[in-house]
């Protein structure tokens, strides 16, 4: 199961519970820890019976099957990631940092970062005017 799907069981369960009892959870939390998570449906079962809301069981029991699941892929943090990739990249392939002067972009960038700036296109224009 993918994180993101638990992350939706999860959140769906928070709206519920803050719904039916006014309790507020962390969802990305309840997706990660499992102590969490168990306590979160422990509590949800409790509040289903005393509310009599068989919604608050029906979603503890996805949130507790989800997290039973290993989640799918790899989960390496978005820097390691991005690290990864720079590396991998041919040499003398364009890096992220480096902008065509057509794109428009070339201008946002520092003085020192720019280079030489491109020769005016005169012929465009008739007498200099635009």
């Amino acid at each position: 199961m993918l994180a993101s799907e638990k992350v939706a069981i999860a959140a769906h369960l928070h709206v519920l519970l803050r719904r039916k009892t006014g309790r507020v959870t962390d969802t990305e939390w309840m997706a990660q820890n499992a102590e969490y998570a168990a306590e979160i449906v422990r509590f949800s079962r409790v509040k289903a019976q005393e509310e009599k809301a068989p919604e608050l069981a029906e979603w503890a029991a996805k949130l507790e099957l989800a997290l039973a699941q290993p989640t799918d892929g790899a989960t390496r943090p978005l820097v390691q990631a991005a690290v990864q990739a720079l590396k991998q990249r041919p040499a003398g392939e364009p890096g992220p940092d480096s902008v065509s002067p057509a794109s428009g972009f070339a201008d946002s960038l520092l003085e020192s970062s720019r280079g030489p700036a491109p020769a005016p296109a005169t012929s465009r224009y008739v007498g200099g005017i635009r």
